[in-house]
């Protein structure tokens, strides 16, 4: 995943050897790096995106259980997450067949909008088809997906308690040895230097965070978010920096994440607070941020504003 991972565990007389749960882990990485990355020419998702429209092709089991889970995930969000974007991420210059980044002109997103949306994927048994020529990018949900994914085989082997992190996506669950919890840092949205915003305990919990803090280019004065509106085909243009979303599926928080971050502060605060998304927004007001909480964040951590 170009990224790394981290895996923390709690050893006992049950739990397989480091040696194991190591190769175990990898076996699994690279297993969905093969299947899920956009950028290798031989991954089955890249296959898949080489097909024209009106094609079908056998597809892994991972990758038709990411496109379900894609099309769940952008019913529940009013189309604001998509699996589909990658024609326009490259034409912004974010996708791993962007030349450049740049600006486009509104002829060029409209075609390449043409070209996205889940209404023209459908699963077939093990295949997965597609109506016009769209091409898949899961990295908003992949990182999460594997995090469940190595969880459960270490589970397998005997592990009860650990924090699995993989590219940032993490899932906590048990105690460290000496009873206390597992404790992280949701970070500031700051591109300067890497700071807690917020401390929170984990117990069989995911969380991910979605913001535009990093990931953007700028243009005469103008910031661009490499988060694309899939309404729009154009970069989210709204106060929210960043959105950490707590769920027992690691691939629903790293999806609804990105959701949420799409929305902005006002429609995304609205939904996860209609849907009990447990939720924490970092908003721009001024020279700083303001946060605010949606009511399942504070049934779990505790209420508080902070800036």
């Amino acid at each position: 995943m170009g990224s790394t991972y981290t895996v923390k565990y709690v050893a006992s007389r049950d739990v397989a050897a480091k040696e194991q749960l190591q190769k175990e882990t990898e076996a699994i990485l690279g297993e969905l790096d093969k299947q899920l990355s956009t950028y290798r020419s031989d991954s089955d998702v890249e296959r898949f995106n080489g097909l024209a429209g009106d094609s079908c092709e056998p597809m892994p089991e991972a990758v038709r259980e990411l496109v379900a889970a894609g099309a769940r995930l952008s019913a529940d969000s009013d189309g604001a997450f998509d699996l589909t974007l990658e024609p326009l991420l490259n034409l912004w210059g974010f996708g791993p067949q962007g030349r450049a980044e740049r600006v486009p002109d509104t002829q060029e997103i409209e075609a390449a909008r043409a070209l996205t949306g889940h209404r023209h994927l459908r699963i077939d048994g093990e295949r997965l088809c597609k109506d016009v020529a769209v091409q898949l990018d899961f990295n908003s949900i992949a990182a999460g997906y594997a995090v469940d994914r190595v969880i459960a085989r270490l589970q397998e082997l005997g592990v009860q308690s650990y924090l699995v992190e993989i590219t940032g996506e993490l899932k906590a669950q048990g105690r460290k040895p000496d009873g206390s919890p597992w404790r992280i840092a949701i970070e500031a949205p700051r591109d300067d230097e890497r700071m807690a915003q917020k401390i929170i305990e984990l117990d069989g919990l995911g969380v991910s965070t979605s913001g535009d803090y990093r990931n953007y280019f700028e243009r005469e004065g103008k910031r661009y978010s490499h988060t694309l509106d899939p309404q729009t085909g154009r970069p989210i243009e709204h106060r929210l920096a960043s959105v950490t979303v707590i769920d027992p599926s690691t691939l629903r928080a790293d999806g609804l994440s990105t959701a949420l971050m799409v929305l902005g502060p006002e429609r995304g605060f609205a939904l996860a607070e209609q849907e009990a998304i447990a939720a924490f927004f970092v908003i721009r007001e001024g020279q700083g941020f303001a946060t605010k909480s949606t009511r399942a964040f504070d049934e779990l951590f505790g209420a508080g504003v902070e800036q």
